[in-house]
């Protein structure tokens, strides 16, 4: 005989009170989930959508990240002759020497403070990445002391408006104009002169070299830095070098799973709590049922798909109660170059997908054991219960 389904949409709609309880508790678990790993998808996404595939990056040997790495004004007026550079309209090779520099600046709303990252770019640097767009105010100018800041930076950090002054190093900066990053790295960067903000906090050397080749004569590009005793540097496509940059979400999502792992037990408990009450109070109808033809193998069935029902629905509540923080823009730690990163939660529809199913399997979980209880319990004791 055909499985009782309507017999059990029936009993949820009935007991609609601890269906409620159920679906909530469920729903919860998976906000939880889906806004955990909504954060490492976030932060991800911010480092994958940064660089062009076009562009090289030179840093020494040995070096992770940028703020670690040195390259001489030697090294780079050599770097400048490579063969294989790409040039602009002019005949200038396209190569930049960027400085990195940590600072420390005030949150707004007198949340602590934090490292900000500040990039000395050169005219070059600015044309070599063209996802970065200039928004509001106007480009700074070497020599003056003037900083562009991303948007999402000023709207995180006092001081960072257009025309107002910060200090740091004992040094006073103004901003003049305001960058978009589109949801890269750069928007978690103030920018200023290379050779400017070497001169201003004392530093002898660059970081790193941005250049841009023809991508058939990277390998070549490559051989003639490495094979050059007088260029101990690596050379690394941009777009890895930043997509690579991404141990930071490594534990917010294990965080994530950590979280809903502990809280997944507790939700299956409750389910099961549930569940086992409703076999609980329906010992007399499950024997009709067994009285009417059902076989324990339908019964069996018909209480699982149930409580996976009830976890889909408290699984599309979750999904629901997570959405409102799509695209919101947080901050945390980049573990490589210890400085703020600026990302947005980002709910995408495999996670919303990979939500329903944590749900479900976890519905499933919680009515298995009475369900099992269900389906055996005997038609004459069940048929005689009150």
């Amino acid at each position: 005989m055909a499985l009782p389904i309507q017999y059990n949409i029936r009993s949820v709609l009935v007991r609609w009170r601890s269906t409620l309880s159920t679906i909530f508790g469920i729903g919860l678990v998976v906000a939880v989930y889906v806004m955990m790993q909504s954060l490492a998808i976030g932060l991800e996404q911010s480092s994958a959508n940064t660089g062009d595939p076009r562009n090289l990056l030179l840093m020494r040997k040995g070096s992770t990240a940028e703020t670690s790495s040195q390259v001489t004004r030697e090294q780079f007026k050599l770097l400048q002759y490579l063969p294989g550079l790409e040039k602009d309209e002019k005949g200038e090779p396209l190569i930049s020497a960027d400085t990195m520099i940590l600072i420390t600046l005030a949150r707004r709303g007198n949340q602590g403070e934090a490292n900000i990252l500040v990039r000395g770019v050169t005219k070059m640097g600015i044309y070599l990445r063209p996802q970065v767009e200039l928004i509001q105010g106007r480009m700074f100018e070497p020599g003056r002391r003037e900083v562009i800041v991303s948007q999402r930076l000023a709207e995180r950090f006092e001081k960072l408006g257009i025309g107002e002054t910060f200090k740091t190093g004992g040094h006073e900066l103004t901003v003049v104009g305001w960058i978009d990053g589109h949801k890269s790295a750069f928007d978690s960067e103030i920018w200023m002169d290379s050779d400017d903000a070497r001169s201003l906090f004392d530093r002898e050397n660059y970081s790193s070299v941005l250049l841009r080749a023809d991508p058939t004569r990277w390998n070549e590009v490559t051989n003639r830095v490495e094979s050059d005793k007088r260029l101990p540097l690596m050379t690394i496509s941009e777009s890895k070098y930043y997509s690579d940059q991404t141990a930071t979400a490594t534990p917010i999502r294990f965080l994530g799973n950590f979280l809903a792992t502990a809280m997944s037990i507790g939700a299956v408990f409750a389910a099961m709590n549930t569940m086992y009450a409703s076999v609980g109070s329906r010992t007399r109808e499950v024997g009709t049922l067994r009285v009417l033809g059902f076989r324990r193998r339908s019964i069996l069935i018909g209480f699982l798909i149930e409580g996976a029902i009830l976890a889909f629905i408290g699984g599309a509540l979750g999904c629901l109660l997570a959405l409102p923080i799509n695209h919101y823009s947080t901050g945390t730690l980049n573990f490589q170059t210890f400085s703020e990163v600026v990302f947005e939660f980002n709910i995408t529809l495999p996670l919303i997908i990979k939500g329903l199913v944590f749900a479900v399997t976890v519905g499933l979980i919680g009515s298995l054991f009475p369900a099992i209880r269900a389906s055996r319990l005997p038609v004459i004791a069940s048929l005689k219960s009150l």
